[in-house]
């Protein structure tokens, strides 16, 4: 009889577990995905030109909340959780629904969605959302630069437009960026890869991913999304740890496999941090992952004018995972304005519209900061709306990419950000040891 199941997702680690573990075994059904985090992705289509010959029709998505009803509607032998950056009871709290439905519940398969590459792999991966991993993931493209290696960044998915088109891309260019209709969270991981000439792949099918960037690269960088774990099999797995949320190390799924699995667990934005908190971070990791090298780095905030902020009323833009599903309460923008005294940090929410009121809505620990938004054009113009309403003297803007580039911000405006210090070449080191 078939094994019939629903991967439980959003947008990007379900559609690998299926082409891993699914799209090819006759003995296993896939009846649906439910979709989650991210707005505008249910109510779609795994499209046949990706799912493979045993589903000519694809595989429909359909929003989470209905899951309960569809393990009973198709009689659902199995569901597979495959999304990050939960915490357990969150999972507990899914699991419950699906046993109560009748079917069994599981966490997806680490190792079996691991492929392999015969290129050396550099993964770099994080426990929370928002702990600096693009940071060190430029970091080591520099290193390879200045060995003579050419590094090649495959970007965990994002893929919330057309998905059969978005099998494997490319980026070159920042044309590139246009060509694919990017959001602006794909821009924000792309941009600044692009702007330092290394080459971006990212899409659905990771298998033909590889297959493409082993053409070009000495070596591959798996640039991780979330708190995931790599899509390929690391020659040095790096995870980035953040002291402003010790514990969370031990706490959200699946970074605890990160954590544990790591060749090196870097503790990153440390000259802000509580050294009690980074000791907390640095005790867990002896306790579960002794082997490991631990790194204490720092991210140095760059900030052009320091003194357009003293004494102003500043709307601060913030990353927006990071601070929704990631739950961090602030970034680089909010440490910037109190760093340098701004008189007061706005709360945007009383001029939010659309769909960044929803958003408000829907994370309600938000700190008093913007989240950049924009998943789609209606969204973006939303963000845009808002922030022009805002009542402000300055508009700090905290995204790894000028967002001006996709928004006109018609106040005053600056662009800060953090970039991972160089330090004692202990980095370099691990790279040349998996490199010879």
């Amino acid at each position: 009889m078939t094994h019939k199941v629903i991967i439980m997702g959003a947008a990007g680690r379900d559609f690998h577990m299926f082409n891993c573990c699914y799209r090819d075994d006759a003995g296993s059904e896939v009846v649906a995905f439910t979709a989650t985090q991210i707005p505008h992705i249910d109510d779609r289509l795994y499209p046949a030109a990706l799912a493979g010959p045993h589903y000519p029709d694809g595989v429909p998505i359909y929003p989470e909340e209905q899951l309960e009803d569809l393990v009973r509607e198709h009689g659902v032998d199995e569901v597979v959780f495959a999304y990050s950056d939960v915490d357990f009871p969150y999972i507990d709290d899914r699991r419950r629904i699906v046993e109560k439905a009748g079917a069994r519940f599981s966490l997806f398969d680490i190792d079996a969605t691991m492929l392999p590459s015969s290129k050396p792999v550099i993964a770099v991966t994080a426990v929370r959302t928002g702990c600096g991993k693009s940071q060190v993931s430029r970091r080591i493209t520099h290193i390879l630069n200045d060995m003579g290696k050419k590094p090649v960044a495959i970007r965990h998915p994002m893929p919330y437009g057309n998905l059969a088109r978005q099998a494997v891309q490319r980026f070159a260019t920042y044309d590139d960026l246009d060509t694919h209709e990017c959001t602006i969270e794909e821009r924000e991981e792309y941009e600044p890869h692009l702007r330092n000439g290394v080459i971006v792949y990212a899409g659905v099918d990771y298998a033909a991913i590889l297959a493409e960037a082993e053409k070009e690269a000495d070596v591959i960088i798996w640039d991780g999304g979330n708190n995931d774990t790599p899509f390929y099999k690391p020659d040095l797995w790096i995870t980035v740890a953040d002291p402003y949320r010790a514990g969370h190390e031990l706490e959200f799924f699946p970074g605890t496999e990160n954590f544990a699995r790591a060749d090196i667990i870097l503790i990153n934005k440390v000259s802000h941090a509580d050294a009690e908190d980074i000791a907390i971070i640095e005790t867990h990791a002896q306790e579960v992952n002794p082997s490991a090298t631990v790194m204490r780095r720092d991210s140095t905030l760059h900030v052009p004018q320091p003194d357009l902020i003293t004494g102003k009323k500043v709307l601060v833009i913030e990353d927006g995972p990071t601070t929704t599903h990631g739950g961090m309460p602030f970034g680089a923008g909010v440490v910037a304005a109190r760093l340098n005294k701004a008189a007061e940090i706005v709360d945007p929410r009383q001029w939010a519209v659309g769909e960044i009121a929803d958003t408000f809505e829907k994370y309600p620990d938000i700190g008093p900061l913007l989240p950049a938004m924009g998943y789609g054009e209606a969204q973006i113009r939303d963000l845009e709306t808002t922030v022009n309403a805002v009542e402000c003297d300055l508009v700090i803007v905290a995204t790894p990419i000028d967002l001006t580039r996709l928004l006109t911000i018609e106040r005053p405006h600056m662009h800060i950000g953090y970039r991972l210090e160089a330090s004692d070449g202990a980095i370099t080191d691990a790279i040349k040891s998996v490199l010879t």
